[in-house]
Order: structure tokens, then sequence, then C-alpha cells
């Protein structure tokens, strides 16, 4: 019996031995699970022993490709994929065998930009109806999901982590924290095309358009000649950066806690559970907290959040989940430190040793350090014990501020980890990605870029070609227009520039003028986003005869005293909801003011006029951060924003 177990150990350790040594190393881009672009010459690539050979065999054709790894030992070789089906087998050998199962044929999509195309299911986002859906999703196997991690890169990287380390089959157990935008637009591509679809997720919240784009494409453009600059400076020495920056950050740590009243001889006084915070003010979250009594405030403040710990959670360790927070934080436990971030996009997830956690009153503190714009919880925080009904932490925060930004000295930057450094995130989260074979892309981003629709432009059309070009061929590109929603800066000329980028090739626009929230950046109806990108690829790729576009601007003609639309994508007729009167056209004359315009449908034009404009000669249309606004087509798709004076010299201009 001894040496039947010596025998099975020894056999272990081989086999064990055996896979440490295998030399063929793949991307998580090729991982089981996976789907191949249907009908194309599709590559996949890896690393081996320089030299070696290595032998490529597909299950669908039987057919064996063979490549040779070069000096560095990098290999590539392109597979001809026939049209979708499935589940294959792909094994690739150097003599030692790696086998890829239940590989799809199908339809790859890219998705990619800020948070609202990063909005999960569940998670922070809670989406429409998301516990239905998660639910549902067991129905759609055949839609493969691939969540690449969130890094930074000075320098364009090769090598790319994913969540669950390589492809996901679409379960009620993969999509919770999956892009519910691609999610839903993935979804309609699979029931309508009744083939396997594949999304790479690619996002991170509060980017700029900048950060997704080369190097090299931004080097093109003159307005951005100083922070080039700046970039192309950078030695690419992540240790001595790191390490500069962390000193930094400890001084500025110590010059700061002396300047904030919730700290005596640094010791966090405000986050003691016994701290008397009667005379605070309240807050609920999400939120932010410049609309609940800090407005125009920048700087630090503390909130605290009183509640009762139940006696069987007494002794445990719990999870403290708190979302995003805008931007910076650290957070208390009964006035121990468990935890602290920096970063306005990253979730924080904390843990509570069972030591702190007593039965009965118990207080979370927060102490936020706002940089600038909308300091804010983007999710509703909660307590949790395992399964357990976690405890709801979203109302009656106590808060107060204790140091405004301007009175603290200016914070240190850890260039490395800033994901708006330009070119950052074009470096660590796709280019490893090209050239995987993609249909084509998906993008909902731009609200980072609101203070700068006139470069937006220019920016938003070069990182599509500068993305194509690197792809090597003209792929899709649809783009989600930004919804409605309450701030200050010039959504409406973002919106512009957006429209305006279908002057390029091959794209597309998904209109969501009406399906915003106005107090929340990240609407909840992601399943009207993704079905409205999905009718432009319905139409536009795969020939399906439907309606993709809600009305266009086109032309205008000045007709007496009123001013004649006409639109594209409204050969059917124009509606509104009901048959109500069309709500959010202004009109102005030669004094280049607008007044609130009558605007009647005939046909597929609108007939605009106003009284006070004996002579108009402009029109705009849900001209506005969040109008009210009632155009659609005949299909029940919503008209864009436009406006007909263009070339006048505005604030936005001057920007």
């Amino acid at each position: 019996m001894k040496k039947t177990f010596l025998l099975l150990l020894f056999l272990v350790g081989v086999g064990y031995s055996s896979a440490l040594q295998a030399e063929v190393k793949l991307s998580p881009l090729f991982s089981s699970n996976m789907v191949l672009q249907q009908q194309a010459q599709t590559p996949i690539w890896g690393t081996g022993k320089p030299g070696k050979t290595i032998k490529i065999t597909t299950s669908w054709d039987g057919k064996q490709y063979v490549a040779k790894a070069d000096s560095q030992g990098k290999w590539e070789v392109k597979l001809s994929t026939p049209k979708a089906g499935g589940p294959y087998d792909i094994t690739i050998s150097d003599g030692k065998t790696v086998k890829l199962s239940n590989v799809m044929i199908g339809e790859v999509w890219l998705c990619s930009g800020q948070s609202n195309m990063e909005m999960p299911l569940a998670g922070w986002g809670k989406i429409k109806n998301y516990q239905t859906e998660i639910a549902n999703a067991d129905r759609y196997p055949n839609i493969r999901l691939l969540q690449v991690e969130k890094a930074t890169s000075p320098t364009p990287e090769s090598e790319i982590t994913v969540a669950g380390g390589g492809w996901q089959v679409c379960s009620s157990t993969t999509i919770p924290e999956f892009s519910a935008t691609a999610y839903f637009f993935g979804r309609e591509l699979n029931e309508h095309e009744n083939i396997p679809i594949g999304l790479i997720h690619t996002s991170w919240g509060g980017t700029c358009i900048e950060t997704w784009t080369s190097k090299e494409a931004l080097s093109t453009v003159p307005a951005l000649n100083e922070k080039m600059q700046m970039v192309n400076s950078l030695t690419g020495n992540k240790e001595e950066e790191e390490a500069k920056f962390k000193t930094q950050l400890n001084e500025w740590e110590q010059a700061v806690m002396s300047l904030d009243k919730g700290y005596s001889d640094q010791q966090p006084i405000w986050a003691n559970k016994d701290f008397n915070d009667q005379e605070w003010g309240t807050m609920t979250f999400p939120g932010n907290i410049e609309n609940q009594g800090l407005n125009n405030f920048d700087g630090i403040v503390w909130f605290r959040k009183t509640i009762d710990i139940p006696k069987k959670w007494k002794g445990k360790n719990l999870t403290l989940k708190l979302g995003a927070v805008d931007d910076n934080d650290i957070t208390y436990f009964n006035g121990v430190e468990i935890g602290r971030t920096n970063g306005y996009a990253i979730d924080r997830t904390y843990s509570v040793p069972g030591k702190l956690v007593k039965e009965g009153k118990a207080v979370i503190t927060v102490r936020m350090t706002d940089t600038g714009g909308n300091g804010s919880f983007a999710a509703q925080p909660v307590l949790l014990y395992k399964d357990e009904q976690p405890i709801l932490l979203g109302e009656n925060w106590k808060y107060q501020a204790s140091a405004k930004m301007n009175d603290l000295p200016q914070a240190p930057v850890n260039i490395l980890q800033n994901p708006n450094i330009p070119s950052f995130l074009f470096n660590a989260m796709l280019n490893p990605l090209i050239p995987y074979g993609i249909k084509g892309a998906i993008w909902y981003q731009g609200e980072a870029n609101t203070g700068q629709p006139y470069l937006y432009r220019d920016l938003l059309p070069l990182m599509i070609t500068d993305w194509r070009n690197r792809w090597g061929y003209e792929f899709p590109f649809y783009i989600v227009q930004l919804a409605n929603y309450n701030d200050w800066n010039d959504w409406p000329g973002l919106r512009e520039a957006q429209m305006q980028t279908l002057h390029l090739n091959n794209t597309g626009l998904a209109v969501t003028i009406d399906i915003g929230e106005a107090k929340d950046i990240h609407p909840k109806n992601k399943q009207e986003v993704g079905r409205r990108l999905a009718l432009i690829a319905r139409a536009n790729v795969y020939n399906e005869k439907v309606a993709y576009s809600g009305p266009i601007y086109e032309t205008y003609q000045i007709e007496g005293n009123k001013i004649r639309i006409n639109f594209k994508h409204a050969e059917n007729g124009l509606k509104t909801p009901n048959g109500e009167a069309v709500q959010g056209f202004v009109i102005a004359g030669v004094d280049h003011q607008f007044h609130p315009a009558q605007a009647v449908i005939e046909g597929n034009t609108v007939i605009v006029s106003a009284p006070e404009v004996p002579f108009p000669i402009a029109v705009r249309y849900a001209w506005e951060n969040n109008p009210t606004c009632n155009l659609y087509n005949t299909d029940n798709l919503p008209a864009s924003p436009f406006r007909t004076d263009d070339c006048w010299y505005e604030i936005t201009y001057k920007k």
C-alpha cells in the first residue's frame, strides 16, 4: 500500500512538474469558452521557447497550423474560421499540449468607455430590473464575456489581466458585475442573429477620451502639446516613480492632518464612536455633496453613520461596501481605520475585523477628500455579513466639512496610477487586445470631456481612426450620445461633437436624450441603450430591414416668420408620444436671443416660430443639459439634439 501511495505521489508530481515546464503561454484573450470572429483570418498568438516549433490544430476543420517562436519567444498564426457555430476545440503544442475547449465561432464586439459603459447590472450600478435580468442571463450561454481588469501604463503593454482568468460563459453567476450596456447589446444580437456573441469589455469610470488614444495619435493635436510633452518626459521606471510619490504623499498627509479639524495630535477624533455629531448636517447617498448643502465645496468632509449591530453579528468579520467615492477616502469603524483608497473611480470594499464588531451601537466614519468637481458617493453603502440581509447605509449620514482645498498644500499626483494621463489606458487596456479579431466596437464616453466639446470634435474621430489603423481594417464603431443630465458643463456641445463624428465612415449614434435621469449621471435603463446600439448593427452590419436611428437634423429653410426643419430618418413621418404638442424647440432672430418656440409637425418636417421673433435665423432643439423634449419618428426613436447656428461664436468655442 505504501509503495502504491508513493507511486501515485510520484506520478502526480511528474504531471505537476510537466505543467510547470510547459513552454507555450497564451494571453487570457485565448482561453476556453472564447469566441473567435467568424469567416475571418483571425490571429492567435503567444510565447514559447525561442526557435521552438508551435503546432495549432482546430477541430472545426482538422487543419494544423505551424508557427515558429522568434528570438524573443513570440509567435503568431492566423486561423481560418468558418461560419458561426460550435463548440469547438483548439490545441496548441510545442511537444506539450494546451487545449482550449468550448470555443465558439461568432461575432466579437469591443465595448469601451467610461462609467456608463462600465456600469454593471448589479454591484454599484443596480440597473433597472437588475435582479430579473441577472436571473434570465442563464438563457444566453452563447454569449461569452471577457472583462479586462483596470490598469495604467506609460508605455504600450502586450499583456492584460482579465476577470476569472479568461472568457466566461454568460450566466446568472458571471453577468452581475459585467457591463450592462455591453450585455444588452450582445443579447439583442444573439437573439436576432442567432449566432454566438463575444463581448470584450474594457472601460474605466471617470476617464477622458485622451487616455484611450495612442501617444502617436495624440501628438498630432496641437491643443495637447503641453500634456504630451509631460507624457514624453516619463522614463517608464515604475519603481522609481512609485517611491518618489510615496515620499511626497507621506509629507503631504502630515501637513494636511495638521490643518484638518477632524484630527487632534494626529488622532482622528471625529471618528471616535462617542463623538457628538448632533450639530452636523445630514446627507443621503448615492448622491453629490454639492447638491446637499456643500455647494461649490472642494476639500475634506467627514461623514458619520450610526447603526445598530444585531446580536448574531457580534464578533463576526463584516464587509463594508462603499462603492466609488469621489475622490479619496479614509474609512473607520468605531474609530479604527479599516481602509483607505485614492481615486474617484474605484469601488471601495473594506473588511471589518470581528474584534471591532460589538452588539448595539456602531459608527462608520468616512473622511472624504474632494479635490475638485463633484464630490460624491456613487452607490448606496451597505454593511454585510456573508449572505444575510445587509444593513443599508444610504440615509442619514451626518457630515461636517473640516478644511477647504484652497487652504491645503497641493496634493502630489501619482502619475503612473492616474487613469486620465493621455495614452495610459490605451497602453494598458487596449493595446494588448490588438489584433484580436473583432467585428466592431461600441463606445459610451464623453461625460469627462464636457468641458471641451470643440476639442472632442477632433479627439473622437482621431481615436476611432487610430484604433482602426492599428487593427488594420475599418470596423463599425457605434457611439452612445450622452443622455439628459443636470450639470454645469457643456453637454449639448459634447452631444453635437458626437453627432458630427457620423461624418466618419461606418459609424453610428444611439441617441439617449429621453432616457437619462436629471440627478443621476448613471441612468438605470441600460436595456434601451443596448437595444438602440444593436439596432444600428442589425441594420448596417447584419442587413436587417429595421429602423435604427431617430430623426437627424438635415437642412432648414426660412419661410417668412417661420423656419422649416428637415430631417433624415423620418421618411414615415414624425410624432410625439400620445400626440401632445412638440416641446424642446427655441428660435432666435438677428439679435441672437432665443425664445421658446411653437413647433408643428408637417409630415417629416417641423415648422418652428415664435411671436417674439418676426425674422428668425436660427433654431435649436433640446439644446440644454437636461432638456424637456419629445420629438420622435414613427419608429419610436428620439430625435437628436441639434442647432442650426453652428458658426455662432459662443463660450463653448472659446473653451
